[in-house]
């Protein structure tokens, strides 16, 4: 068994795996977030006291949440695993990885962004309707605008919650960080 010298193993296979990681959280963040933030603002719209309330909507999308939330990320990372072939075309590597990280995901920034936007002040938005502020307007002038803490608080804690998300993927061939690493002889 010969030595191999760290500055191998740094470059072929720390930095890879660190670069793999990157690549899957930035690409799942983004993903994750749109999806997410448009979850939540229905989710905001549709309750039963808000802009256009829809109990059916509300309550199919806050049941679905909480489902793929409480769902372990290893099981529904092999159960997509048909869903993640016809996207990406293969189940292994790390844009294969982006199908079930988002999905995995997205439940979670949507449930963090909605919390955040709920507890904006409501007399902020009684306000705003009373001036004749349309519904998009009170959304991304008043309502967002009021929480912006709060989601980058949310985005601070998604990006953890997806790192972690990473290196699960990763044990299962996702590569990165969680892969396990082997250094051929």
């Amino acid at each position: 068994m010969r030595d191999i010298p760290w500055s191998e193993i740094i470059d072929r296979i720390i930095f890879p795996a660190i670069l793999n990681t990157l690549q899957m959280l930035f690409f799942c963040f983004i993903f994750s977030a749109i999806l997410g933030f448009a979850i939540a603002v229905m989710l905001y719209m549709s309750k039963e006291d808000r802009l256009r309330p829809n109990k059916t909507l509300y309550t199919v999308l806050n049941g679905g949440i909480s489902i793929l939330r409480s769902f372990p990320f290893m099981i529904l990372m092999v159960s997509i695993i048909p869903l993640t072939r016809i996207i990406t075309g293969s189940s292994i590597g790390w844009v294969s990885a982006l199908v079930p990280l988002t999905v995995a995901s997205t439940p979670f920034m949507a449930r963090m962004f909605e919390n955040a936007i709920k507890e904006v002040n409501p007399a902020l938005v009684d306000a705003a309707k009373s001036f004749g502020a349309s519904d998009m307007q009170i959304i991304f002038c008043v309502v967002l605008v009021d929480a912006l803490t709060a989601l980058i608080t949310g985005c601070v804690l998604s990006i953890i919650h997806v790192l972690n998300l990473t290196t699960v993927a990763g044990a299962i061939g996702a590569g990165g960080l969680g892969a396990r690493l082997s250094v051929k002889q």
